[in-house]
């Protein structure tokens, strides 16, 4: 073999325990419970603090890589997710120029991101108004599914549809199984509410309403119904929908949904007035609310949480004036998932496992990863190495992402990425050896 690893403790399909795991050729090819004397040509063994983690696995990744590199780019994006334990992420459509919509879109992002990726990168497409026939190319190009929005996505060059156009995509989309995933807010609910303007974050969360979430989600729920497509919710923010999506699960509907780590991290009622490095949308709400997503994930109703990495420059958040209306919505956090969740789930009696399970297992699954996700024989030999009991505070300028902005920036966090190993070699952040993964074949 090429490699054996040796971990007091390690996180496989049996729980978290001493494994012994032995690498040929990029791929695990032997997985042992407790430490054992395999031989290799280099031995790895885990000091006593320190946890042997299956890859993460991101699938709502904004690289923004043509087009908008300044924002961000995949050589800054890859180098952060690795730092992070992440070694697999699937982009978002927009943002990018042109936004991946169909064949040719597809190919100038491959050609962009080709030979500059320091982790494995897969791909959304995008469905807009007028695209239904660029839909199935693109699945078969290999891109995982496709996004959604059903409001103005922030960029005109990426259209929200109405209720037709997605029942339209979702009736195409059935036609070959591929799974549609939806930026659930209701543009009528928001139009309706108070306009964002000025510094209080008060008036900023007053115009997104949970209302506008939980109204999408029930068109999401409906449209998924009457189609029969799979539909996935991004980034849930509002734990009023839990009983909604609960619901429709048990009635048959094949949906999945996410939450991120700032929804789980942060709360409206600390949030200074002016800090616009905290606007997301939907955005992040008050300290109940994060609670009882908490209990979504203990419950099994919330299936994984991602990045929702949404990086731009600094100009963009607009910290000239503290004006949540003007500011770009994003949290740049692909770094810092890992640590941030566990900081929030081991003060909930959550362990690694139940971690791995949420960010590694369920988002690889989620999109028809058979090789990611697991540390188990004939998985890809992606992992990270972890020491949870070590804390440090974040600093924004020592994070790999492009532009230093993030809601994380001085905040505490438990547990430390201490390395990152993709296909059986260390990540270093020098060489980029990641690969362009395409659906079906990883």
């Amino acid at each position: 073999m090429d490699l054996v690893v040796r971990a007091a403790r390690a996180v496989t399909a049996a729980g978290e325990g001493p494994a012994t795991l032995g690498v040929d050729g990029g791929r695990i090819v032997a997985l042992e419970q407790g430490i054992v004397d395999l031989s290799a040509d280099r031995v790895v063994e885990l000091a006593a603090d320190e946890v042997l983690l299956p890859g993460l696995v991101d699938t709502h990744v904004h690289v923004n890589d043509p087009g908008r590199a300044e924002w961000e780019g995949f050589e800054t994006a890859t180098r952060a997710a690795a730092a992070g334990g992440v070694t697999t992420i699937v982009d978002m459509p927009l943002n990018s120029l042109p936004p991946t919509v169909d064949v040719a879109a597809l190919e100038v992002k491959r050609k962009a991101a080709s030979g500059r990726t320091h982790v494995d990168v897969g791909f959304w497409g995008g469905a807009i108004p007028g695209n239904t026939g660029d839909l199935r190319p693109l699945y078969d190009a290999g891109v995982f599914g496709f996004k959604c929005f059903l409001l103005h996505s922030g960029v005109d060059e990426f259209p929200p549809l109405d209720a037709a156009g997605l029942e339209a995509a979702l009736r195409e989309l059935a036609s070959f199984d591929a799974l549609m995933i939806v930026h659930a807010e209701d543009s009528d609910a928001i139009d309706a509410a108070p306009d964002p303007h000025g510094e209080k974050y008060t008036d900023f969360l007053g115009s997104r309403p949970r209302g506008a979430e939980n109204l999408a989600i029930t068109h999401v729920i409906e449209a998924a119904r009457r189609t029969g497509a799979r539909a996935h919710v991004l980034h849930l923010s509002s734990s009023d929908a839990l009983p909604l999506i609960a619901s429709a699960r048990r009635e048959g509907v094949a949906l999945s949904v996410e939450t991120c780590p700032h929804y789980l991290s942060f709360v409206a009622e600390e949030i200074r007035d002016g800090a616009t490095q905290f606007k997301c949308c939907p955005p992040i709400r008050e300290a109940a609310n994060r609670e009882l997503l908490w209990q979504g994930l203990a419950d099994g109703v919330i299936d994984t949480i991602v990045s929702d990495h949404s990086p731009c420059t600094p100009e963009l958040k607009r910290f000239d004036t503290g004006d949540f209306g003007l500011a770009w919505g994003g949290i740049s956090s692909l770094q810092l998932g890992l640590p941030a969740v566990w900081t929030q789930a081991r003060q909930r009696g959550f362990g690694l496992a139940d971690v791995v399970r949420w960010m590694a297992e369920r988002p690889a699954a989620q999109v028809g990863m058979t090789r990611k996700g697991h540390l188990a024989v004939g998985y890809d030999a992606d992992f990270s190495v972890f020491a949870p009991d070590e804390a440090f505070v974040v600093d924004v300028a020592a994070l790999k992402h492009r532009n230093p902005v993030s809601a994380y920036d001085q905040r505490p966090l438990a547990g430390v990425v201490r390395g990152t190993w993709l296909r059986g070699s260390p990540v270093t952040g020098d060489e980029p050896r990641g690969e362009l993964l395409t659906r079906g074949n990883c």
